[in-house]
């Protein structure tokens, strides 16, 4: 008997082959290419763990076709399709006993069809169940055998099978049911999916639970008696439950996923890996979250977070805004990819400006510069903390993020060279001209996304320059601003080069801290663009950031390029190299490849009477000092704009003591200067709230306290003043001469301009 009818099927296979070559050569190109369905898009982290999908443009979850586990494969083979590896597409002996099922019936109550006669059935959209049908899709799959190897049909079965509601394969079945990956179920759940392409309604957990159980308990039963699993696992795999509902697909990083699903590196992809770590993300959405809802309060709505590894300059982590929680206040703006928004950079800049200009042999370190009020044209930059240092070094110009400074440094720089140098760093929004930008650019006129940014300041450590490790040091270690006295507290025992940065009217607040493993970025504002007087950097951003490391483990920082360091013998008074009046040097360590800047331009010698008590030239040595000769002495001086303020903070200067009281009249041009305006500045003097004109004032200082300053406009003589030296005036629109003379003869001229 099984041989006549083994010798039937045979036969019977002969005569299908010439069909199934027409499937081959006909049907499946045009069915299964050319009607391929809609396959989301998933973003998976750095260990191939799903941190995102978005749903097909069907509305399916229908990921893309991957390896199965051996589990699933075992229990979804016993379930449907116990010959499979011995069949080639159809099973004779199913498909004779299903078709005379349906024939006592006269409809089809049996399928007897094969797991590649299912895949075939997938392949058409909504197919209806006719003889017809049953047929072409028996020929269908003999040609997917031919086509495909046993795994490849078993992977797209898996793939395509529905698993009920707008579910479709395993893995989004595993992720929906299960909120894990596919490779990480356990045979129990193995099973439920495995009975569920068979009948998909029985996910109406709150209906059909008893039935899915009976289903999935009676495949535990076939897989312990095929002795796939043992007595012990069958009785724990029994006793699972059911999944209580389905779950929400991971949306871990869902800025990140649309970025990524809009690059055009990614036009052809349904399935992108990227560097991101899981668990990077989820400690910094946490951090993030937590601190958002203490912000909100103060009605400061987003936040973003980018963690970036340093060598790579690849993403770590990508929060790109916050919803607190679900806070319905920002829900309008939580969509906003804050990460990749263009805002003003407030002071992140200062620091390449400072590495530039070390670089370029500009500045030392220690080199004092410039902090008095300053007006440059019409411009009239202010420093972010009350008061001016009038001189101080440049390294702590830099930590203290003072705006003086950093105005004239980029002065002397140049913006058109400043801005060719930040493009090298792969800024590409400082794209408007030099004169568009004018000095501003330095104290946020410019804007930057965190993208950008972040990886600029990765860039400038893995540059490994000489500059560039003082740059960071100088970050790491440096004097803080006022106000920011608890930064210590922040940052723990790590060694973190961070630079913080507000933006004129509280709009945004910016922190970046960088080591050799990590670079951070974290913003904080409103994505709307409002200010917040809340919205400060030291209390909003530099917490956050250093909240962030202490989640990252041990990190490092910048190897120091000893080779590359060039010590220098400079003032110690100054920082300038040391020159020949210096007396008080040091050694520190400047860029080797660094052009030797000028020598100190502030030690000089100076001539005293013999006690020192006076200033002196030979023309002093009557009375007291008849017959005897001064003495020459070296002297760290500042000019007077410096001095005024300089001395009000630095406790070792010493001023220059004054002439003797029978000194004669003479010019010293050095002991006045003129501070308010500067010579040919643009002033704007605005109308009062009366409607009058209003005044300015003109300011200028003296070493001598005991000197009156006499005040003349336009050669018309204005008025005296004592001890402190500012004068109100109203001025008409143009061209002005100003000219203060003290009262030993000392005279100082300035031109300016005033604006209506």
């Amino acid at each position: 008997m099984w041989n006549n009818l083994s010798s039937r099927l045979k036969i019977i296979a002969v005569l299908l082959l010439p069909y199934a070559l027409f499937a081959l050569a006909i049907v499946l190109p045009s069915h299964f290419v050319d009607k391929a369905e809609p396959i989301s898009f998933a973003l998976y982290d750095k260990n191939g763990v799903l941190i995102g999908a978005s749903v097909a443009s069907d509305g399916q979850w229908r990921f893309e076709k991957g390896d199965v586990p051996a589990d699933f494969e075992k229990a979804i083979i016993l379930f449907e399709d116990k010959r499979f590896y011995a069949h080639h597409g159809i099973d004779f002996l199913s498909l004779f006993r299903a078709a005379a099922s349906d024939l006592k019936a006269r409809k089809i109550v049996s399928g007897g069809s094969t797991i590649t006669m299912q895949l075939a059935r997938l392949l058409h959209k909504n197919p209806k169940r006719t003889f017809f049908q049953k047929g072409r899709e028996a020929l269908e799959a003999v040609a997917l055998e031919v086509l495909y190897t046993k795994k490849e049909i078993l992977s797209m079965y898996s793939s395509l099978a529905p698993f009920g509601g707008n579910v479709v394969g395993l893995e989004a079945a595993s992720w929906r049911y299960f909120e894990r990956e596919p490779f990480s179920l356990s045979i129990a759940e193995y099973a439920t999916l495995a009975v569920l392409p068979n009948q998909p309604s029985l996910v109406r957990l709150d209906k059909n639970s008893e039935k899915l159980k009976t289903k999935r308990n009676a495949l535990l039963k076939k897989l312990f008696e095929a002795h796939y699993i043992d007595r012990e696992q069958y009785e724990l795999s029994l006793a699972e439950p059911l999944p209580q509902k389905p779950h929400n697909l991971p949306q871990y990083a869902p800025h990140y996923l649309e970025a990524m699903k809009s690059s055009s590196n990614n036009a052809q992809k349904n399935k992108v890996y990227t560097s991101l770590d899981l668990n990077m993300q989820k400690n910094a959405a946490r951090i993030l979250e937590k601190w958002s809802a203490q912000f909100a309060k103060k009605g400061i709505n987003n936040a973003a977070v980018l963690i970036i590894d340093t060598p790579t300059l690849s993403p770590l982590a990508y929060c790109a805004n916050t919803d607190y929680g679900g806070d319905e206040r920002n829900k309008d703006t939580y969509a906003v990819d804050m990460i990749q928004a263009r805002r003003s950079s407030g002071s992140l800049l200062k620091p390449f400006l400072y590495n530039a200009m070390l670089e370029a042999g500009q500045i030392l370190p220690t080199q004092i510069v410039i902090d008095i009020p300053t007006r440059i044209g019409s411009y009239k930059p202010e420093n972010n903390v009350l008061g001016y240092r009038g001189a101080l070094k440049a390294d702590e110009a830099l930590t203290r993020s003072l705006n003086i400074p950093a105005i004239r440094s980029l002065r002397t720089f140049g913006v058109a060279r400043f801005l060719d140098y930040m493009r090298a760093f792969g800024i590409t929004t400082l794209d408007r001209t030099p004169a568009e930008y004018g000095l501003p650019l330095i104290l946020g006129g410019g804007e930057v996304t965190m993208w950008e940014i972040v990886r600029a300041y990765a860039r400038l450590a893995n540059s490994h320059t000489a500059s560039s490790y003082i740059t960071l040091s100088a970050l790491a270690e440096g004097i803080r601003p006022e106000g920011e006295e608890l930064w210590k507290s922040y940052k723990g025992a790590k060694k973190i080069a961070w630079k913080t940065g507000t933006s004129n009217g509280y709009r945004d607040a910016w922190a970046i801290g960088v080591t050799a493993e990590y670079t951070v970025g974290v913003w904080i504002g409103n994505a709307q663009g409002g200010g917040n007087r809340e919205l400060k950097s030291i209390t909003t951003a530099a917490p956050v950031l250093f909240d962030i490391y202490a989640t990252l483990g041990q990190t490092h920082f910048l190897p120091k390029p000893t080779a590359d360091l060039e010590a220098v013998t400079i003032c110690a008074d100054s920082g300038y190299l040391a020159g020949t009046n210096c007396t008080h040097t040091a050694v520190i360590e400047k860029p080797a490849s660094a052009p030797l800047g000028s020598p100190c331009p502030y030690c000089t010698l100076i001539t005293l009477t013999p006690d020192k008590k006076y200033r002196a030239t030979i023309d002093d040595m009557t009375g007291e000092y008849q017959g005897q000769f001064p003495i020459t002495e070296k002297w760290f001086v500042l000019p007077p704009a410096l001095e005024y303020y300089y001395a009000k903070t630095a406790a070792f200067y010493k001023k220059l003591p004054p002439y003797p009281p029978n000194h004669p009249a003479t010019a010293d041009t050095d002991s006045l200067a003129i501070t308010f305006p500067h010579h040919r500045a643009e002033i704007i003097i605005p109308t009062e709230i009366d409607g009058k004109k209003g005044a300015t004032i003109l300011q200028a200082v003296t070493r001598d306290k005991s000197a009156s300053l006499f005040w003349d406009i336009d050669g018309d003589f204005i008025g005296v003043t004592r001890d402190i030296h500012e004068f109100a005036v109203t001025l008409s629109a143009g061209s002005h001469t100003l000219t203060v003379t003290d009262s030993n003869g000392n005279l100082k001229t300035v031109t300016f301009t005033v604006r209506d």
